[in-house]
C-alpha cells in the first residue's frame, strides 16, 4: 500500500499509452501495426519495470530539510531555504512542492530541478507575511523521476512546524544598525542641528586645558582657590510612549498591511531607537478598553517585552475610548513624557469629538498625533478625468485629502504636534519627528 501511494505516473506515460492504443486500433486494419503495438506494449512494460527498479531499489533515497527563521517578520521578505540531498547513483529530476502556510494562498509553488549523483542543493525562496500570528508549514513533497520519465516516486520529507510571525523586527534591526553607525540619513532621516545648550548638569571638576571658559563655575572657583568648571552631559532617560489606537479605523489595509500593523512596526522601531538614544520606551494599546501597557524602561530587554505585547494586538470594531485613554495616561504615565499617538481620523468632526481629551494629554505631556493619508485616494486624484463621473469622484477624493490637512492644522492650533503621512512613509516620518523634538530639547 505504501508503494502504491508513493507511485505517480509521469505525464509522458499518458500520451505513450494513447499512442499504443491508437496503433492497436489501426492494427485491426493493418496487421503489421498490431504487431508493432504488441512490441510497443512489451517494451513499455519492460521500461516501466526498469524505471520502478531504478527509483525504488534505494532506501531513504532523499533527504530534505527546511531552514527558516525562528520567527517571521511581518511585512518583510523572509528568506526560506530547503536543503536537498539524494543517494541515487544517477542523475535524478525532481519536482519540489513545499506545503507553505495557507495564509499565503500560493497555489503555483513548484520548483523543478536536476541533481547529479550524490549532489546536494539549496532551494531558496522568500515569503512576505501580511498579518501577525501563527504560520503552519506542512511537509516537503519531492517527486523524483529518472531519465526514462515513466513514473514519479513521491517522498514526504521534513516535519510539519509552526513559526510565529512577529512585528517587523527586520526593519527594527536595519534602523538599529544605521543608528549605531550614524547612517540614518541613508533611510531619509534628516540631520537636525541641536538648538541651544540642551545639556543637563553632571558634576563640578577641575579645569583642564581646552575646557570651554563659559562652563567656569565662579562660586566653586572662589571656594577652592582654583578654576573649577561645570561638566554637562546630554539629556537622557526621557520617557517615550507609543500609544496605539486599536479601533476599527485602524483595520483599513494599504499595500497588504493594515494601518494597525504599520503602527505596530513603527512603534517597535521608535522604541528600539529611543533606548539606543538612552531614553526610556513604553507602550499603551487601547480601543474600547485598554488592551495592554508597559511602563517606560531603558533596559535592552524592554524591546523584547514590547515585541511580545505587540504580537497579540488586534483591532476592535467599536470606536476607541479616548476618555478612558486620558484617565489611563493620567494614572499610568509618571512625569512629563513624549506620547506618540498612532490613530486615524477620517473627518474633522471625528477629530473634534476627541479634541478635549487630546488637549488634556497635551497639557501634561508632549503629544504627537500621527494619522494617515489615504494613499489610494491620492493616487486616484492624480489620474486624468475622462468623464463627468470621473470629475465627481476626483472632486470628492480631493475633499477627503483636504479634510486631512484641516485636521492637522486644527490640532497644531492647540499646540499638538502632528504627522500626516502615507502608511509606507510612517517609520521615516515618525523617526524624523522624534529626533527633531529631541534636538530642540522639547523632551
Amino acid at each position: 500500500m505504501k508503494f502504491i501511494k508513493s507511485l505517480y505516473l509521469h505525464p509522458f506515460f499518458y500520451w505513450l499509452i494513447s499512442a499504443i492504443a491508437v496503433i492497436s486500433v489501426l492494427g485491426f486494419f493493418i496487421p503489421i501495426l498490431y504487431t508493432i503495438a504488441k512490441l510497443a506494449c512489451l517494451f513499455f512494460v519492460i521500461a516501466l519495470g526498469f524505471d520502478i527498479l531504478l527509483l525504488y531499489r534505494t532506501k531513504d533515497a532523499f533527504q530534505a530539510k527546511r531552514i527558516c527563521p525562528e520567527k517571521l517578520s511581518n511585512g518583510d521578505e523572509n528568506p526560506i531555504q530547503i536543503k536537498l540531498q539524494h543517494n541515487y547513483n544517477f542523475t535524478v529530476h525532481i519536482d519540489l512542492i513545499d506545503e507553505i502556510p495557507i495564509q499565503f494562498q500560493k497555489r503555483d509553488f513548484n520548483y523543478s530541478l536536476s541533481l547529479k549523483a550524490g549532489e546536494e542543493k539549496l532551494v531558496n525562496y522568500s515569503l512576505r507575511p501580511l498579518s501577525r500570528g501563527e504560520y503552519h508549514f506542512g511537509v516537503i513533497n519531492v517527486y523524483a523521476y529518472s531519465f526514462l520519465k515513466i513514473i514519479k516516486r513521491r517522498f514526504k520529507l521534513g516535519d510539519s512546524e509552526m513559526i510565529p510571525c512577529y512585528p517587523s523586527y527586520m526593519q527594527m534591526r536595519q534602523y538599529e544598525l544605521m543608528a549605531i553607525s550614524n547612517r540614518l540619513t541613508d533611510f531619509g532621516i534628516k540631520k537636525i542641528r541641536r538648538i541651544g545648550h540642551q545639556m543637563e548638569f553632571d558634576q563640578i571638576r577641575e579645569y583642564v586645558k581646552g575646557d570651554d571658559y563659559r562652563t567656569i563655575n565662579w562660586k566653586a572657583t572662589a571656594r577652592k582657590s582654583q578654576i573649577m568648571v561645570n561638566q554637562y552631559q546630554d539629556e537622557k532617560a526621557q520617557p517615550v510612549y507609543s500609544i496605539i489606537d486599536c479601533g476599527r479605523s485602524m483595520k483599513m489595509p494599504f499595500y497588504g498591511l493594515s494601518l494597525l500593523d504599520y503602527a505596530i512596526n513603527t512603534s517597535l522601531v521608535i522604541s528600539n531607537t529611543a533606548i539606543l538614544k538612552h531614553d526610556k520606551a513604553g507602550l499603551l494599546c487601547f480601543g474600547k478598553n485598554v488592551h495592554s501597557n508597559i511602563r517606560a524602561g531603558g533596559r535592552r530587554t524592554q524591546v523584547k517585552k514590547i515585541m511580545e505585547i505587540l504580537y497579540n494586538q488586534e483591532t476592535d470594531y467599536p470606536e476607541p475610548n479616548y476618555e478612558l485613554l486620558y484617565s489611563s495616561v493620567k494614572h499610568f504615565v509618571r512625569g512629563r513624557s513624549l506620547l506618540m499617538l498612532y490613530t486615524n481620523f477620517e473627518s474633522l468632526d471625528s477629530m473634534k469629538r476627541q479634541l478635549p481629551y487630546l488637549q488634556g494629554l497635551a497639557k501634561d505631556h508632549l503629544l504627537v498625533v500621527i494619522f494617515f493619508n489615504n494613499s489610494e485616494i491620492e493616487e486616484m486624484t492624480k489620474q486624468t478625468a475622462d468623464s463627468i463621473e470621473d470629475i465627481y469622484v476626483k472632486t470628492i477624493g480631493e475633499k477627503f485629502l483636504f479634510d486631512k490637512k484641516l485636521i492637522a492644522k486644527e490640532l497644531e492650533k492647540y499646540g499638538i504636534h502632528t504627522i500626516l503621512t502615507d502608511p509606507k512613509d510612517l517609520t521615516i516620518n515618525s523617526l524624523n519627528k522624534y529626533l527633531e523634538l529631541k534636538s530642540r530639547g522639547l523632551i
